[in-house]
């Protein structure tokens, strides 16, 4: 069952030096039960795309075009109610940055129970999810007090897990988990996989999307893979498939970029791209990636690649391959 089809969105930054395009026409669609892993460099805009799928949209970003269904609903057309009560029970987002989410003004179990009340939960479901917080902090390696303490009391990585286990709570059918282990150590990095897989494997989350830049991450969690360059879906599969072979220059590129378990950095030196990210002020023309593409043809730098079906559930952007239109 689709739980997100997501449709030629496109949001740009509006700045004094014109729109940066930093998501440009990405299209999927999410499936109750699946994971869908979204890996690129910085600013290929992975973030921004996790912000507009939670319709979570502030100046000077603004959305452009397309649309994203939830349950066949247009979230961009909602009226105001509709859209509050579908955050954290239907959408919820854990942010990037979420060290510095929380109100530093409350307690951390004020914060969950005005996020309660908000939803207008029942007596009874107030006195579960009290509960059901403190169980799951456990999980995450919270002491049993951090929940009574204010923000500023916490350590950063405790805040980090304060605000995954507030944006689990209400056991959102999509999760957009937004770089959720970038300020974690190993340890509680496996902590956190450990308590999102069994909100998935229990029901409790339906189904979520990962942004990471960690692909031996992506690779654990994930069932499905989209690879971003420049604002735009350049490869699309199953995960084991995409990462087993890469089908777009840039997917190669970022695997050999990363060491290969097992196998000595002798035996196989790492190589990364050449060059750098494109400005999404003034993109390139054609295919974003061809200034650094060591397989770049002519028609690469003048035509915008179509995404195309590569075999099976496997789409590419790529003029290496001119097979049916994805």
């Amino acid at each position: 069952m689709k739980l997100l089809e997501v449709k030629d969105l496109r949001a740009y930054y509006f700045t004094p030096q014109g729109p940066v395009r930093a998501v440009d026409g990405i299209s999927f669609d999410l499936e109750e039960g699946q994971v869908l892993g979204i890996v690129g460099e910085s600013g290929s805009g992975k973030s921004t795309l996790g912000s507009v799928l939670a319709n979570v949209i502030r100046p000077p970003l603004r959305l452009v075009s397309g649309q994203v269904l939830y349950r066949g609903s247009n979230i961009y057309s909602m009226d105001p109610e509709k859209l509050r009560q579908l955050r954290a029970r239907g959408i919820s987002i854990i942010p990037q940055y979420a060290m510095n989410a929380l109100n530093p003004t409350s307690r951390v179990r004020d914060i969950i129970r005005d996020l309660l009340l908000s939803h207008d939960a029942s007596s009874d479901e107030l006195n579960y999810r009290l509960k059901l917080a403190r169980e799951r902090a456990l999980q995450l390696g919270l002491p049993p007090w951090a929940l009574d303490r204010y923000a500023i009391e916490l350590s950063g990585g405790m805040r980090q897990r304060v605000t995954i286990l507030i944006s689990t709570l209400l056991d959102p059918e999509v999760l957009i988990a937004d770089e959720p282990t970038s300020a974690l150590d190993v340890v509680v990095q496996r902590l956190v996989i450990q308590y999102l897989k069994d909100l998935l494997d229990s029901g409790a989350v339906k189904s979520m999307i990962f942004i990471t830049h960690d692909i031996a991450l992506i690779n654990e969690v994930a069932t499905d893979l989209l690879v971003m360059y420049g604002g735009q879906a350049v490869e699309y599969g199953p995960v084991d498939e995409v990462l087993r072979d890469p089908k777009h220059p840039y997917t190669k590129g970022l695997m050999i970029s990363i060491p290969e378990p097992g196998v000595r950095i002798a035996k196989r030196p790492l190589t990364g791209l050449k060059g750098e990210p494109p400005s999404l002020l003034s993109p390139p023309s054609g295919c974003r990636f061809h200034p650094r593409c060591p397989l770049a043809m002519p028609i690469c730098s003048s035509e915008e690649p179509p995404m195309v079906s590569v075999g099976g559930r496997r789409l590419a952007r790529c003029w290496l391959y001119r097979g049916e239109r994805g």
